[in-house]
């Protein structure tokens, strides 16, 4: 028989067998900011806490300032700060309580019940009690300070020190912006390639799968809105971040603009979806939607280079040009007519993504 690893064989064999090291190494490199922020903010707390106020042991100046910070995507200084909120009203909480019992089973639960209560009335954040519960019950069954209010005091303490590395050694967030912007792109270029292909072929298939991609869309956006958000917030407070600000609201634009050009080209692919019922192939308005992909595909580089944002306007430009479904196909059936009408509201927004001004898109298209 062969012999068997005393150490893998004590690894469940599914967990072994999905286990990626490369995964694990891009998730270091994706966090390590975060893991550095985490260890200098830890251990300033404790020495604050320890050499200069003299608390022997200040255990939660250090677990505030972990639990404050995490390995969150959402690192905007609001977040923070609502943790660290939460969690100094479970601290207090608890040595209020401390006032009138002795730690117990029972007397816990007691203030583990004051303390959800309180906090789900305080913030609609489901994270706010939940955070303030833990403190309650860490500071709760630790001994006493050496003088009332010194786990206060500690937790004030980890609270500064968490949202001050927030702001003076900031979580760089362009890497996250244009890896969600870039995931974006991707799932509006293979839509829009399926929505065509689709058309191409008469294939209902095919186009009921584009329309299920189309749907799906709102996900990665989301993705994006929540590291832009985060990287709008950090850079109001972080001076290491100003430069950064006219950049972040380029690509804030860019986000709003397809926001509005996903759920237009939701409405194109459910109009495509109808219109291939009958089976027959649409090679003309199947080249009309192509060109769009290759517009977008410049405008997808526009995210990285904002020199590219001009050539991308000028692609759709052209395209808007031709947006006049009597003039495009004059003999065209209704349905056919309904996917070029869609595309018009939808070439504006991308123009709009692209930095032109939305007045001026609007008037790209001809009038109808």
């Amino acid at each position: 028989m062969p012999e068997t690893d005393p150490l893998t064989s004590l690894v469940p064999t599914r967990w072994h067998a999905g286990y990626r090291p490369r995964a694990g190494l891009l998730r270091l490199r994706d966090s390590w900011v975060a893991l550095v922020q985490i260890v200098l903010a830890a251990a300033a707390a404790f020495g604050i806490a320890h050499l200069l106020i003299g608390h022997t042991m200040p255990l939660l100046a250090v677990t505030v300032t972990i639990s404050s910070l995490g390995l969150s995507r959402d690192a905007r200084p609001s977040q923070v700060l609502q943790t660290v909120a939460g969690m100094l009203t479970g601290i207090a909480i608890s040595e209020l309580g401390l006032l009138f019992l002795v730690p117990g089973w029972w007397e816990l639960a007691v203030v583990l019940a004051v303390t959800l209560v309180i906090a789900r009335f305080i913030s609609p954040s489901p994270q706010f009690p939940i955070a303030a519960a833990i403190q309650t019950a860490i500071a709760f069954m630790l001994p006493l300070g050496q003088f009332t209010g010194m786990r206060i005091l500690d937790g004030a303490i980890g609270g500064a020190l968490a949202l001050f590395v927030t702001a003076l050694l900031p979580r760089n967030p362009m890497r996250a912006i244009l890896r969600d912007a870039r995931s974006v792109f991707s799932d509006v270029d293979r839509t829009i390639a399926r929505i065509a292909q689709g058309l191409r072929r008469g294939d209902r298939l095919r186009s009921e799968r584009a329309l299920q991609k189309a749907r799906e869309l709102q996900g990665p956006l989301a993705a994006w809105a929540t590291s832009l958000e985060s990287g709008q917030a950090i850079s109001r407070v972080s001076p290491f971040l100003r430069s950064r600000r006219m950049e972040l609201a380029r690509l804030r634009r860019m986000h709003d603009a397809m926001d509005l050009a996903t759920r237009n080209l939701r409405v194109v692919a459910r109009r495509a979806h109808y219109a291939v019922e009958d089976g027959e192939a649409r090679h003309e308005v199947a080249a009309v939607i192509e060109g769009i992909q290759q517009a977008t595909t410049l405008l997808a580089a526009a995210v990285d280079d904002v020199s590219q944002e001009r050539p991308a306007q000028e692609a759709l430009r052209a395209i808007a040009a031709t947006l006049d479904p009597a003039a495009l196909l004059p003999r065209a059936r209704v349905g056919d007519q309904s996917v070029l009408t869609s595309l018009r509201p939808l070439v504006v927004d991308l123009l709009v993504a692209a930095g032109e001004p939305r007045g001026d898109a609007a008037h790209e298209v001809p009038r109808v």
